[in-house]
C-alpha cells in the first residue's frame, strides 16, 4: 500500500490542524494505522493509532484529549484532528499502516507515508 500524507502548514500556538494521509489500493481496511512524528532533533514517536474498524484508538500522553484520529475506509483514508496546537507539537508527521493490530512501536509499521511538517509558531 502507498500513503500520502498532507494537510501540514505553519500555525500558531492554540490553532487548529487537520492532518490526512490517502492510501492507495483497495485493502486499506484490513490496515492498522498510525501517525508517528518526528521533531528537529528527535527520534520519531508514536502520536496516535486506529484500528482496522475505526473501533478502537489509542493515544501518546503528549497528545490525549487534543489529538483525534479517525479514518475513512470507503475513501481509503486516515484523518489527524489537532486541535489547541503547541509549539512542542512542531515536527514531521508521518502516517504508517500495519497489517496486525495496534502498536506504538515504529518498528511493527509495514508502511509509511512521506511525511507532512507542522510547524507551530509560540
Amino acid at each position: 500500500v502507498q500513503l500520502q500524507a498532507s494537510g501540514g502548514g505553519l500555525v500558531q500556538a492554540g490553532d487548529s490542524l487537520r492532518l490526512s494521509c490517502a492510501a492507495s489500493g483497495r485493502t486499506f481496511s484490513t490496515y492498522t494505522m498510525g501517525w508517528f512524528r518526528q521533531g528537529p532533533g528527535k527520534e520519531r514517536e508514536f502520536a496516535a493509532v486506529i484500528s482496522r474498524s475505526g473501533d478502537r484508538t489509542y493515544y501518546a500522553d503528549s497528545v490525549k484529549g487534543r489529538f483525534t484520529i479517525s479514518r475513512d475506509n470507503a475513501r481509503n483514508t486516515v484523518y489527524l484532528q489537532m486541535n489547541t496546537l503547541k509549539y512542542e507539537d512542531t515536527a514531521v508527521y508521518y502516517c504508517a499502516a500495519r497489517a496486525g493490530s495496534e502498536s506504538i512501536r515504529a518498528r511493527q509499521y509495514d508502511y509509511w507515508g512521506q511525511g507532512t511538517l507542522v510547524t507551530v509558531s509560540s
